[in-house]
């Protein structure tokens, strides 16, 4: 659908509401990323924090190869190689023969690696259970709930931008 005609669909009151959600959206973001710059760039292990959500991946989504990764974290296979290299070297990932492609290697979490990660999740849960102290479960709830049904209709419409960029991505892995 055109622009013109999406903007057509919707009454002035719904663009409206869309737009302070798209003011808070960005207030969000930018309290998340100060958060996270006050704490240390380097993790707990002397990893950079970036490097956790590999681990992240790996723990939730099984083994992968450093391409997959790179396609899922939209970033580029050498960051993705440097951070994953880390990881080896810490003991949190290991490298495993790939069953399908003997020469390709897949990256999987260690015993270490889900400590370390379910560590962290232990930090940021009492964080976030600070910062929702004060609201009522209904709310807590709710704000789940919400925050579910968002990125579902997120993921449902991602402009077709990001998955032409995906795609050249991969052609340029294979």
């Amino acid at each position: 659908m055109a622009p013109a005609a999406q903007e057509a669909a919707f009454t002035a009151a719904e663009l409206d509401i869309a737009d302070e959600l798209g003011v808070q959206l960005v207030r969000f973001v930018r309290l998340i990323n100060k958060a996270k710059s006050q704490v240390a760039k380097q993790g707990p292990d002397g990893i950079e924090r970036a490097a956790y959500a590999i681990l992240f991946h790996l723990i939730h989504d099984g083994p992968q190869r450093t391409s997959k990764l790179a396609e899922v974290l939209h970033a580029e296979i050498s960051t993705i190689s440097r951070q994953s290299s880390a990881l080896v070297q810490h003991g949190l990932v290991e490298r495993q023969a790939d069953p399908e492609d003997g020469r390709a290697c897949l990256l999987a979490p260690t015993a270490e690696g889900l400590r370390v990660f379910e560590e962290n999740r232990k930090k940021r849960n009492l964080w976030l259970a600070e910062v929702l102290a004060e609201w009522p479960e209904e709310d807590r709830q709710t704000l789940n709930e919400l925050l579910d049904r968002l990125n579902s209709g997120i993921e449902r419409h991602i402009p077709h931008v990001a998955d032409h960029g995906s795609a050249q991505a991969k052609g340029a892995d294979a």
